[in-house]
């Protein structure tokens, strides 16, 4: 049998939002960021969720770890940036931002029932300024773009992966 501690972590980095609904799609932002300045081993996997809600249930089977980046509705003022784990994470999903959010939290419970929950979830979220219709970010949530990707950055570092 082989250790857990030989398998190499697979890792899901995933950007959910709406990019027409100014900062909900900031998410969508990190992971295209991410992509464009960085490349990752082939045990990680970069992906844009977009408002995908339970279609992304295929791509949690056989990962170990999820990091989210979202818009995450924390009455704190925008741009206000937060890391959320394990039991945060569905707590944080019960205030509903938009409408990809009640998709994301169905999407974790089926996961969990399916048996394919990652061992560690770790979310990245910032407090939106604005999520009316538009392609604009607000300034506050934009000035945060490139300190959630060096956030991400840090948790795949942990998980021991360092990209190129």
């Amino acid at each position: 049998m082989i250790s857990d501690v030989l398998v190499k972590p697979a890792v899901l980095v995933l950007g959910i939002g709406n990019l027409v609904m100014s900062d909900d799609g900031i998410g969508v932002h990190v992971i295209h960021e991410m992509q464009r300045m960085y490349r990752f081993p082939e045990t990680v996997n970069l992906v844009d969720g977009g408002t995908l809600g339970l279609d992304l249930l295929p791509m949690l089977e056989n990962i170990t770890h999820l990091i989210l980046v979202d818009a995450v509705e924390t009455g704190e003022k925008p741009g206000t940036l937060v890391r959320l784990t394990g039991e945060e994470l569905p707590i944080a999903l019960e205030t509903k931002l938009s409408p990809h959010q009640m998709g994301l939290k169905d999407l974790l419970a089926v996961s969990e029932l399916m048996g394919h929950s990652p061992r560690e979830m770790v979310m990245i979220g910032v407090q939106p300024g604005s999520i009316e219709m538009g392609t604009d970010m607000s300034c506050e949530v934009e000035a945060k773009l490139d300190e959630m990707v060096g956030k991400v950055l840090s948790e795949l570092e942990r998980f021991g992966v360092i990209p190129k």
